[in-house]
């Protein structure tokens, strides 16, 4: 049964019942930077009726000076208190719905960008559930990759400095309705996971950014630093966001079959050959920075070759094996995403992939057993295995020239991004490196 949502008349009698002093509504810049203003309490029934009204030239992404009138309209549905402004009658917070004065969706909001595929998706008869693995870091502070601990894997010992900071992390999370399965040290020294119970698509979207926002405030009280930078250490594991997606129709897995050999239904086929065959001109929305093509190179668990498989972990598709009685969890993996992406266009690309694989009835390659990473580069192109983009200039090039991500983005964000990310690699182009300074000018 789904859960009872809030209505504007519940959260106005919650903020009158708990003397809530503070609401703050949250929204995204295209990039997937949170920005956020509070209300009080006597602007709230205004907000929900006419919206609160704001200027959108300065918000990256979203409009030009003379056309800057934007209006921000609080979902109640996303109503809750933040556990670290506990204080003094408290704070909360919800997500806004961002519109032009006509009351059209804002073609630039991310939030309804992916609400479009999600409508998309419903008339086709389909709802989207994703479980994010959202990976990061804990550093002394922001100037530099000082680990906490020297732990690794799974580890649970005084290595582990950070169990307490994960406790209290899981703790807010759970407080604000946001279901925990798993948290654990990861492979990297002081790095750390804390995977999200699934969700519909829209609802994780908003949990991934509070997450993010949790976990920096969590670590901020206990004088360190968090970061879901892809790869800030040269040498070890980067950051990943693998995400776990599956799509019902009412209450059954439309990715499951019981009389086929992998348990894949035919629409679970077609989504992740939609997945495979788009990857490359999504791979801008999935690894949105210069530092995330750091972390997408072999040998450090990321995946780079376009293949999928059951068991094969190095494959960018993971479909777990099934288990006798679980068809519901029946799902693919996706293991290239980064936790630094805007969550909104990640998943809404991912989406819009896997359902333009089912509309065009795309056929499953053959699944790679084999450890990808040991194939010569000859072998791999035996088998039809490709390669992600291998930096930012390719992965905007990819992106730029495809007209599946133009329709399922829009034009808006589509040519926003193209020049953002073409003006982020021609700064870095530029840009002497240490390495260029250690090993040409003592010999040039």
């Amino acid at each position: 049964m789904a859960d009872k949502k809030l209505t504007a008349q519940d959260v106005m009698k919650i903020v009158e019942d708990k003397q809530i002093k503070f609401i703050r509504l949250w929204f995204t810049d295209v990039l997937g930077t949170l920005k956020s203003f509070a209300v009080t309490p006597g602007e709230l029934e205004g907000a929900f009726e006419e919206g609160m009204g704001f200027d959108g030239s300065s918000i990256e992404g979203f409009t030009r000076i003379q056309e800057s009138d934007m209006i921000a309209y609080p979902d109640p549905s996303t109503f809750t208190l933040l556990p670290w402004r506990a204080g003094a009658g408290g704070t909360a917070r919800m997500f806004c719905d961002i519109k032009l004065p006509s009351g059209e969706p804002f073609p630039g909001d991310p939030r309804a960008v992916l609400r479009k595929v999600v409508d998309k998706a419903a008339a086709m008869g389909y709802t989207m559930y994703v479980g994010p693995e959202l990976e990061f870091f804990y550093f002394k502070d922001s100037c530099g990759t000082t680990p906490l601990d020297h732990g690794g894997y799974f580890d649970l010992t005084t290595l582990d400095a950070a169990s307490d900071l994960r406790r209290d992390t899981v703790t807010a999370l759970q407080a604000m309705g946001i279901q925990v399965e798993y948290s654990h040290h990861e492979v990297a020294p002081s790095q750390h996971e804390i995977d999200l119970r699934y969700k519909d698509v829209l609802t994780m979207a908003d949990n991934v950014m509070t997450y993010r926002l949790t976990v920096k405030e969590i670590a901020s009280a206990h004088g360190v630093y968090a970061t879901f930078m892809p790869k800030p250490i040269f040498g070890e594991n980067g950051s990943g966001m693998h995400v776990h997606q599956s799509l019902f129709k009412g209450s059954q897995n439309a990715f499951f079959d019981a009389n086929d050999e992998t348990c894949l239904s035919a629409t679970g086929k077609a989504y992740i050959a939609g997945l495979l065959a788009h990857i490359k001109e999504i791979a801008l929305v999935t690894n949105q920075w210069i530092n995330s093509y750091k972390r997408l190179v072999p040998g450090y668990e990321a995946p780079v070759y376009i293949c999928w498989s059951r068991r094969n972990r190095s494959a960018m598709v993971r479909v777990p094996l099934y288990k006798p009685g679980k068809e519901a969890a029946t799902r693919v993996e996706l293991r290239n995403p980064d936790p630094a992406c805007n969550p909104y266009l990640a998943f809404a690309a991912m989406l819009a992939a896997g359902l333009d694989g089912i509309e065009k009835g795309m056929t499953l390659p053959p699944e790679a057993s084999n450890n990808i990473y040991e194939m010569t580069e000859a072998e791999r192109e035996e088998a039809g295995i490709g390669s992600l983009p291998g930096d930012l200039y390719e992965a905007t090039k990819a992106f730029s020239e495809s007209s599946f991500v133009r329709e399922a983005l829009g034009d808006h964000v589509c040519d926003y991004l193209v020049r953002n990310k073409q003006e982020e690699w021609n700064e870095f182009k530029m840009l002497v490196t240490p390495y260029e300074l250690e090993k040409y000018l003592p010999i040039l």
